[in-house]
């Protein structure tokens, strides 16, 4: 590394040494599957809501077969409201692919985890960091705003992914595995507690003094606008009220039972179809509807 990444990365590190959070797939006693479980369940879902469902979904399922022996259906049972129900499928088909393929054990290579259901390149990568120490390029969203301002001058990042942010982010590793890991580890809690996309804890960052946003004066944003998700009378919400229905109820509800929760007719079989095209809901030879 540079000198100019030694002023980024060692005060990173220190500040994850003090600062860093006690989470369960965090621990040295974490397993793979648990740092997987948790990469699923933390897609555009905060920590808080996660812990009770990843501490729940380890005691029912402690590894991957345990999971595959049961019906994706009970999958999406357990996600409860995590929200984007198609992540339980996705990970039950991971679980299914690991059980078959792998021994029941989570592969460590980044691209055996690359080829599993599900799995794109963030989480391929920190699974591969996370779990097994490894040296990857792990960017998710945090890690992409840190890297954006402290190093780029912008508030934002680019809204994809791009050649200049993993060559960035390569630049920065440290050449030792294991201290490349924590570092992944340590740039992402940073931007999820200090460096926020809202009202950023700039006094309390370890990086402040060079930091090239804060040196240009933290200009504000003026790329394309950013995408903002409402949810109220959305599509989602009322995928999310039908999927509840059949989530709370044992066995297969009828039609009518659907109906009752979601008042706009057209929205509502455009729903209920997006969810059985989805593989999250099933019709059943009498009419009914169930989880698969």
């Amino acid at each position: 590394m540079t000198t100019t990444d030694d002023a980024l990365v060692e005060p990173i590190l220190d500040w994850y040494d003090t600062h860093q959070r006690d989470l369960p797939w965090r621990r040295p006693e974490a397993s793979p599957w648990s740092v997987l479980v948790s990469e699923f369940m933390l897609q555009q879902t905060p920590v808080v809501r996660v812990l009770p469902v990843h501490e729940a979904w380890l005691q029912r399922w402690p590894t991957p077969a345990a999971l595959a022996a049961e019906s994706s259906g009970e999958a999406v049972r357990a996600w409860g409201r995590l929200g984007y129900p198609r992540r339980a499928l996705r990970l039950h088909a991971a679980a299914v692919a690991i059980t078959q393929d792998h021994g029941g054990e989570v592969p460590a290579s980044y691209d055996d985890l690359l080829a599993l259901p599900g799995v794109g390149d963030y989480t391929a990568a920190a699974v591969a960091a996370f779990a097994y120490g490894q040296r990857q390029v792990v960017l998710d969203t945090n890690v992409r705003r840190v890297l954006a301002r402290a190093v780029t001058g912008v508030e934002f990042p680019a809204r994809s992914v791009n050649r200049a942010e993993r060559d960035l982010g390569a630049s920065l590793l440290p050449e030792d595995a294991p201290t490349a890991a924590t570092w992944s580890v340590a740039v992402m809690e940073l931007g999820a507690l200090v460096c926020t996309a809202d009202r950023p804890r700039c006094d309390a960052c370890p990086v402040r003094a060079t930091c090239a946003w804060q040196a240009a004066g933290a200009p504000a944003y003026d790329g394309p606008p950013r995408p903002v998700q409402g949810y109220a009378g959305t599509d989602r919400q009322c995928r999310g009220r039908l999927l509840a229905v059949l989530r709370d109820t044992p066995g297969a509800v009828p039609r009518a039972r659907l109906d009752a929760v979601w008042d706009a007719a057209e929205q509502r079989e455009r729903a209920l179809a997006s969810l059985v095209a989805d593989g999250l809901v099933v019709r059943t030879g009498d009419g009914r509807y169930a989880l698969p």
